[in-house]
C-alpha cells in the first residue's frame, strides 16, 4: 500500500483526532489553524483514503469485568494461504480475541484475548482455540500489568512532506 501524501495540517488533524476522537470539528479546525469547512473536508478525505479507519471509546477492561489479558502464540500445522485465512476467519468470530496478528518466525499468530478470569480463559483455550482446525500449538502468556497501551501510530514521527496549501 502506497503511503498517503500528508501536509502539516493533515498531520495535526490526525494527531489531535488520535488523542481525542470526540473533538468537535470547530476545535479541530482551531487547533489546525484553518476554518471548520475545509477542516471537515480534510477529515472526510482522510477517512476516504483509509488514514482514519474509525472512532471508538477506550474502555476499561477491568471495570467491565475482564480482569485477565492473555497473549497466545499460535502455531498451525499448515501455513498454506487457505489455512491461514480460514484460521483468521474463525478467530474473527470469537469476541474474546481482541487482536490477531500473523507473525513471521516460529509461531504463526499472536492473539490478545480478554477474559473475565483465568478459568474463563482456560475454557476458551480448551473448547475453542486448541480445538480449532489446523491448530498445532498454543503458548499462553498472562499479562501481569500494562504500563503502556497507546493505540494508533507514532504520528509525531511523520515528516511534513510539503507546506499546507490551506
Amino acid at each position: 500500500m502506497a503511503r498517503v501524501k500528508l501536509d502539516r495540517i493533515d498531520i495535526r488533524i490526525l494527531r489531535d483526532l488520535q488523542e481525542n476522537g470526540r473533538m468537535t470539528n470547530v476545535e479541530l479546525a482551531r487547533r489546525a489553524g484553518i476554518s471548520p469547512p475545509p477542516c471537515l473536508r480534510r477529515v472526510r478525505a482522510l477517512e476516504e483514503t483509509g488514514c482514519i479507519r474509525g472512532y471508538h471509546a477506550d474502555l476499561d477492561a477491568e471495570a467491565l469485568g475482564f480482569g485477565v489479558s492473555v497473549f497466545a502464540h499460535v502455531g498451525l500445522h499448515s501455513q498454506a494461504e487457505a489455512d491461514l485465512t480460514a484460521f483468521e476467519a474463525l478467530v474473527a468470530t470469537w469476541p474474546e480475541v481482541r487482536e490477531c496478528h500473523m507473525l513471521a518466525g516460529e509461531m504463526d499468530f499472536l492473539l490478545r484475548i480478554a477474559a473475565e478470569d483465568w478459568d474463563a480463559y482456560q475454557r476458551f483455550l480448551t473448547t475453542r482455540l486448541t480445538a480449532a482446525p489446523n491448530v498445532r500449538l498454543v503458548k499462553s502468556a498472562l499479562a501481569i500489568r500494562s504500563s503502556k497501551n497507546k493505540p494508533g501510530v507514532p504520528i509525531e514521527l511523520l515528516d511534513t512532506l510539503e507546506p499546507a496549501d490551506g
